[in-house]
């Protein structure tokens, strides 16, 4: 049976960046698997709804390596069709719930975030942020609103400029923002109070994943002593990270950054663009979930929690690996 195009249409707007940022991109998997779900078409057979199901999951999962908020979503919804029983249309309610489910819990996450984690912030306080993260904002926006911030740094955030949508989003709501550089962090940081940053993958032992720069911008804040706040929903801790799998960077084409014509004329030149990078546990002082406030070296705790259930499956293989007829022979 052919994918739905909206499917692939969404599929092809993670790959390509058109859908940014953990949470989103994650929002995104969950809601092709649910219009996958309630556009096929093909026999009464349940085994062939499960099969069909497998191979939109294992389509998206592969638009993005990094981001272990995508291929948690897609578990999360896919676990909830293993554990069904019935027929097609019993087992087409249970992904359309799950991804539902989904969706609502990841939005609730971020209110929650915001309010718990702008109880963090310090009054008359300067702000830092780099790229974009909802979570990150949800934070700052509702500190603002409660007279708490004073103004907000944000960075372009290169090659992408998603610094540029913080700034957007943030403006939106009356929040002072100034733009700028990335290689300006360190000579502003001793005017800065906090650091609130996102995350794209929280590891097992606390370290952060997140957009290119950010572990610069927690060096340049340690180097300082400022405190930094890392702001991420649950479903962002990859499971995988417990039996000691890394989490794969991403590299992205070099015309993201430099003009093929560019390349062209200057052959002898490599190009490295890479989408992440790490920043250690010892660089953050805490991360905010919806859950509360937890430091780096509890992130095991969280995960413990979250994916038990998914221990015997990392076990033998690694989430990070998964494909999804596997889960689903149960």
């Amino acid at each position: 049976m052919e994918i739905p195009s909206k499917v692939l249409e969404i599929a092809e707007g993670i790959k390509t960046m058109r859908i940014r940022g953990a949470g989103k991109i994650a929002r995104a998997a969950a809601e092709a698997l649910k219009i996958a779900a309630e556009n096929y078409k093909g026999s009464n057979d349940p085994e062939e709804f499960r099969k069909y199901m497998s191979r939109i999951a294992n389509l998206v999962i592969s638009t993005r390596p990094t981001a272990v908020s995508l291929p948690n979503a897609v578990i999360y919804v896919m676990y909830n069709l293993s554990r069904a029983s019935g027929n097609v249309e019993e087992l087409r309610e249970a992904v359309v719930n799950a991804a539902e489910k989904f969706i609502e819990e990841s939005l609730n996450a971020i209110k929650k975030i915001g309010e718990i984690g702008a109880r963090r912030i310090k009054d008359n306080a300067v702000v830092l942020t780099h790229c974009h993260s909802t979570a990150a904002a949800s934070v700052i926006i509702t500190a603002y609103k409660m007279g708490k911030i004073v103004k907000v740094y944000s960075t372009e955030t290169r090659p992408f400029y998603q610094g540029r949508i913080t700034y957007k989003h943030l403006s939106e709501h009356g929040v002072p923002v100034i733009q700028i550089p990335d290689s300006a962090v360190r000579y502003i940081m001793n005017e800065v109070d906090q650091v609130v940053v996102g995350a794209d993958t929280i590891a097992s032992n606390g370290a952060v994943v997140n957009k290119i720069g950010t572990s610069q911008v927690a060096l340049a804040a340690h180097e300082a002593r400022v405190r930094v706040f890392v702001a991420a929903e649950t479903y962002k801790f990859s499971p995988a990270t417990l039996i000691g799998e890394l989490v794969p960077i991403e590299y992205r084409s070099p015309t993201e950054i430099v003009p093929q014509e560019w390349i062209d004329k200057h052959r002898n030149v490599e190009v490295l663009n890479p989408a992440f990078d790490v920043t250690p546990p010892e660089y953050i002082d805490a991360i905010i979930t919806e859950q509360g406030v937890i430091p780096p070296q509890s992130a095991i705790l969280v995960l413990l929690e979250r994916f038990g259930w998914a221990l015997e499956k990392i076990k033998q293989g690694g989430l990070g690996k998964l494909l999804f007829e596997e889960t689903l022979e149960e």
